[in-house]
């Protein structure tokens, strides 16, 4: 009776019969009482869905899902250096940022099917991501950033274009069980095309649950257009942004020329909860209903570079967020910590020891 139930419900297509039955043996009698009830589960939690460039994408849904929490969407990929390269890509960064903190997250991405893609795959499958949410693309590269430093570490970027992320099927592989998922993390560089910001659109519209939206929106002109800028905004229930960012709001939307009245206005006018302003070598703000709370830079050793500073900033915001911690402590640990990235290479830390004091402090285990 189970075999004759397993072939009525195996999908047409490439699914490996093999690969479903270990599955089902796995977590059936884990996740259902009703041996029966996993197998007839099994055609809900499997899906081919078009890439709209030929190819398409196979995904089974985790069959862990309930134990994560936070869904990054976004570009990973090379920063070139003049002398080396480094993976990087602001959601990566802060995906991976959160890997390092302990908390479980899920990176929907797309590469290319050559020496970089293959490498960032290797990585990934290192730090313990699940490698059926990124997309392989045989047609374009993996993105690559030329990154050219200044005196001061301050970087200028050079990114590609119509590179895989630019094909990125936001609606491939998402989660099924929104009501699992805390919190969605969004940019604007990989929104770029029309193709994936309007996959974002049908993602944001489909979604349920009530999963906060983090926004850390990134613009790089000239890859954003004023409504995927306006899109972000209104998809965020948290915003993380610098000064920079904020007089390219005003500019393209108006408000009011003190910076406390704008950041209210902004609020306001596209219903933000939480929104998070840095300010560079000055600090950082967190705005929310009825409270400011400023946090001032500390004393760190000489910037190497400042590639990745406002991604950590932001993983440790959302981490803390998330874990409903103190605002006062978590900006303040989110600016230390933005600091110390500022005097290493590179936006991701090789030594998991840089995030342990970080931890160890969220779990209440230290002081700080």
């Amino acid at each position: 009776m189970n075999l004759h139930v397993i072939i009525l419900c195996a999908p047409a297509g490439s699914v490996d019969l093999i690969a479903l039955l270990l599955y089902i043996l796995q977590g059936a009698l884990a996740r259902w009482p009703n041996p029966y009830q996993a197998l007839v589960n099994v055609p809900n939690r499997l899906k081919s869905v078009s890439c709209g460039d030929g190819s398409s994408v196979e995904c089974l849904a985790n069959p862990n899902q309930g134990q994560f929490m936070i869904v990054v969407i976004g570009e990973i990929l090379y920063d070139v250096f003049d002398d080396y390269e480094r993976i990087g890509g602001a959601p990566a960064n802060f995906a991976m940022h959160l890997k390092q903190l302990g908390l479980p997250v899920r990176l929907l991405t797309r590469v290319g099917d050559d020496a970089r893609g293959r490498t960032i795959l290797q990585l990934l499958e290192t730090r313990g991501f699940d490698l059926d949410d990124v997309q392989v693309d045989s047609r374009h590269p993996t993105g690559t950033v030329r990154v050219a430093l200044d005196q001061e570490g301050v970087p200028q970027f050079d990114i590609r274009t119509d590179v895989a992320y630019d094909y990125l099927n936001i609606n491939a592989c998402a989660p099924e069980m929104w009501r699992e998922v805390r919190m969605v993390y969004i940019g604007s560089l990989v929104q770029r095309t029309a193709r994936v910001s309007d996959g974002m659109k049908r993602f944001m519209t489909a979604r349920t649950g009530g999963a906060e939206v983090f926004c850390d929106i990134n613009l790089r002109p000239p890859h954003y257009r004023q409504e995927t800028m306006a899109a972000c905004l209104l998809y965020a229930d948290i915003l993380k942004l610098n000064t920079d960012e904020l007089a390219q709001i005003q500019s393209s939307f108006g408000g009011p020329a003190n910076e406390a009245a704008l950041v209210e206005w902004i609020m306001a006018r596209f219903a933000i909860g939480t929104l998070v302003l840095t300010h560079g070598a000055k600090g950082s703000t967190l705005y929310t209903a009825g409270q400011t709370i400023n946090a001032a830079p500390p004393e760190e050793g000489s910037v190497v570079d400042t590639v990745g500073a406002g991604d950590a900033y932001a993983a440790v915001v959302a981490a803390g967020l998330v874990r409903k911690l103190d605002p006062a402590r978590v900006v303040s640990w989110a600016t230390q910590f933005a600091a110390h990235i500022c005097t290493l290479p590179g936006a991701i830390p090789d030594d998991p020891a840089v995030y342990r004091w970080l931890q160890r402090m969220m779990e209440g285990k230290i002081d700080g």
